[in-house]
């Protein structure tokens, strides 16, 4: 079972990236994913979550500048972000909540991360 993240890199203050996440079928369509990142120095923090049904949450201070979204079909998990500020430069990690085929309260499946940098 894999996670891979893609779409990071470098962008101006006030820019844009879309990151996305390949996952595999079962756990994209039974299980809760989420999006977190890490600054250098920081502790790993929640960004958004996605439940399997499209409920969504978000952090504080990504809500109304970052977007999370699924496609079913494509098994594939998206996270637009918009507005970037240099503290949203971080390490950004796909994660389900999912462990050994069953699904979990908590997240336990992660990517190997995606660097965003904003400048």
């Amino acid at each position: 079972v894999q996670l891979v993240e893609s779409g990071g890199g470098s962008v101006q203050a006030g820019g844009s990236l879309k990151l996305s996440c390949a996952a595999s079928g079962y756990i994209f369509i039974k299980c809760g994913m989420g999006w977190f990142r890490q600054a250098p120095g920081k502790e790993r923090e929640l960004v958004s979550t996605i439940t399997s049904d499209g409920t969504t949450t978000y952090a504080d201070s990504v809500q109304g500048r970052f977007i999370i979204s699924q496609d079913h079909a494509r098994y594939k998990l998206d996270l637009q972000m918009r507005s970037l500020k240099s503290e949203d430069t971080a390490v950004y990690y796909c994660a389900a909540r999912w462990s050994a085929g069953y699904c979990l309260s908590r997240f336990e499946t992660w990517g190997q991360g995606t660097q965003v940098t904003v400048s």
